[in-house]
C-alpha cells in the first residue's frame, strides 16, 4: 500500500502501542508493506530473528520489529513487542473495511462509456475506464483499478480479501489485506472468476490477458500482457507470470513463483516449482513435455512386462 503523500512516522506511532524508537520519528513514511512487497521508504514489520537479515537488507526505511537486532543499520527501527498486531492495525486504519450500503459506493470514477449491467456492485474508490462492459451480478471491490476495454463477465467477484493468515498461539489471525486489484486496458475476464487483491501490494492483470471463466487469481499475484488462461486455472498467492503465457485447463499453480514468459502448461499440470520461457510444460510436477511423455511411455512399456 503507497500513500498518496508521506506520512510522518511520528502520527503513525500515535495509533499503536510500542517501546522505544531508533532513529528519527520526523521522517516521512511512503507506505506500508510485507516482506515480499516491500518499496523504497515503506514501513514494514518482522517478528522472528530468522528473518531479520532479509528485513534490514530490504528497501523498507521504518521496520516494527520484536527486539533490537545485533547487525548495525540505518533503517529507522520500531521496538515492539507484538509487531504483526501494530502493521495490521495500522493497515486497518488506512485502508479500512467500509461497509456498502448501496449497489455503488463512494469516490468511485466510472466512465460515462462504460456499460455497467443490473446487480452489479461496485465498491468504495473504485476506477473503471472507457468502453468497459461488466456484465449482470458482478462484485468490483474497493479500491478495484480497471482501465480501458475491458470486458467482465457474469457473475465474476474482483477485490475480495486475501486468503493470508499468521498462526498465533495455535490458531489463525487475519491480514488486513491493504492492496488493491489493478487490470490494465483491453482484459477480458471469463464468468464467475474470482480475484483476491493483494494483503499489502497489488494483484495484476497485464495488458491484452485473457481469462476464462471459473479462473482463480490469489493476492498479489502478477500476470504479464496477452497471456491466455483457460477455465478453472488456479494461481496462489504472489506467483508472478511473465508475458504471453498460456495455461490450459485446471492447471494449478503454487504460491510464490515465477512463470517467465511465452510459457505454455498444457491442461491439469500441477506448477511447484519456477518456470523458465519459451517451454512447454506437463504433469505433476509440471517438467518439460518431451520429457514427461518419454516417462509416460516407458512406463506403458513397463507395464506391459511380465
Amino acid at each position: 500500500m503507497r500513500f498518496k503523500e508521506g506520512i510522518a512516522l511520528k502520527q503513525l506511532l500515535l495509533l499503536i502501542d510500542y517501546q522505544q524508537v531508533i532513529g528519527s520519528q520526523e521522517d516521512f513514511v511512503l507506505g506500508l508493506n510485507e516482506i515480499h512487497k516491500i518499496e523504497q521508504g515503506d514501513l514494514s514489520f518482522v517478528d522472528n530473528s530468522k528473518y531479520y537479515k532479509k528485513m534490514l537488507a530490504s528497501a523498507a526505511k521504518f521496520i516494527i520489529i520484536d527486539s533490537i537486532p545485533k547487525e548495525t543499520t540505518d533503517k529507522t527501527l520500531i521496538i515492539c513487542q507484538h509487531p504483526f498486531e501494530a502493521y495490521n492495525t495500522l493497515v486497518g486504519h488506512f485502508r479500512p473495511t467500509i461497509p456498502l450500503t448501496q449497489n455503488r459506493g463512494d469516490y468511485c470514477e466510472i466512465d460515462p462509456t462504460a456499460i455497467i449491467e443490473p446487480n452489479v456492485i461496485i465498491g468504495h474508490h473504485v476506477k473503471i475506464g472507457a468502453h468497459c462492459h461488466i456484465q449482470v451480478n458482478c462484485y468490483i471491490g474497493s479500491h478495484t483499478v480497471i482501465g480501458d476495454h475491458v470486458n467482465i463477465q457474469a457473475g465474476t467477484v474482483i477485490g475480495t480479501d486475501a486468503f493470508y493468515y499468521k498462526k498465533i498461539n495455535d490458531q489463525y489471525t487475519k491480514w488486513t489485506s491493504g492492496g488493491r486489484v489493478v487490470i490494465h486496458d483491453h482484459v477480458e475476464i471469463g464468468a464467475c472468476a474470482t480475484i483476491n487483491k493483494g494483503v499489502s501490494g497489488d494483484t495484476v492483470i497485464g495488458k491484452g490477458t485473457k481469462l476464462d471463466s471459473q479462473v482463480h487469481l490469489g493476492h498479489g499475484v502478477v500476470i504479464g500482457e496477452n497471456c491466455l488462461l483457460a477455465g478453472q486455472v488456479g494461481i496462489g498467492g504472489k506467483t508472478i507470470v511473465g508475458d504471453r503465457v498460456i495455461m490450459y485447463g485446471q492447471v494449478g499453480v503454487a504460491q510464490s513463483l515465477l512463470i517467465e514468459s511465452d510459457t505454455v502448461i498444457l491442461a491439469k499440470s500441477g506448477v511447484s516449482k519456477n518456470l523458465k520461457g519459451g517451454k512447454t510444460y506437463f504433469g505433476y510436477p509440471a517438467g518439460e513435455v518431451t520429457t514427461k511423455y518419454k516417462e509416460l511411455a516407458t512406463l506403458r512399456i513397463l507395464s506391459r512386462r511380465k
